[in-house]
């Protein structure tokens, strides 16, 4: 039997019996490879961090419901797993990309300046998704542009779902990366009179 394998069991039990030494040392042995799985995920060195954290913190609440006895790889990376997907549906359903999303709306009646600065955002939207690597523009234009669900995205360019998803998180998160300044001037268009 591997020593390291002996050396988590008794770990986890001192776990259970709230030991901070037995919790600092899962950490350590944990950490580093959840921080590297959440990072490729996130792209985003705090909300990986954030992640990392949070399951950490997650781990010592549930310390004395914990089943597992000889190691606690699975049940960290599962709950990684599951902040990351949280983390991910978060930025998707975030008041900046709902505001945009409902922008055309909003300033539709409004004076022709606003409608100007929206078609002029629209147009380095536009612009920066045709910098994108196929996949990730045709996505982020049909779910953007034309407010496509990810299903109708996955059944007109013949892709799973998953790689819908996966493909809009990333672009997503490029066109963030771009569009900060843009997406604060549309902040601004809706919030002021």
């Amino acid at each position: 039997m591997d020593c390291s394998y002996q050396f988590e069991q008794i770990l986890i039990r001192d776990l259970k019996k709230s030991s901070r030494k037995a919790f600092d040392e899962i950490y350590a042995m944990y950490a580093k490879r959840l921080y590297a799985y959440c990072l490729q995920y996130t792209k985003n060195v705090e909300d990986a961090e954030d992640i990392v954290q949070d399951v950490f913190v997650h781990l010592w609440k549930i310390r004395k419901e914990i089943r597992q006895e000889e190691t606690l790889k699975s049940l960290l990376f599962i709950m990684s797993r599951n902040r990351l997907i949280n983390a991910y549906h978060a930025k998707i359903n975030s008041p900046i990309y709902e505001d945009f999303v409902n922008c055309p709306y909003l300033i539709s009646g409004s004076d022709p300046t606003k409608k100007m600065e929206y078609d002029e955002f629209v147009f380095q939207l536009k612009s920066v998704i045709k910098e994108l690597p196929a996949t990730q523009r045709k996505v982020l234009e049909l779910s953007l542009l034309h407010q496509l669900g990810n299903k109708e995205i996955a059944e007109k360019l013949l892709l799973s779902e998953q790689t819908v998803k996966n493909q809009l998180s990333i672009g997503l998160k490029k066109l963030r990366e771009i569009l900060k300044k843009a997406l604060i001037i549309i902040i601004l268009l809706l919030f002021v009179n």
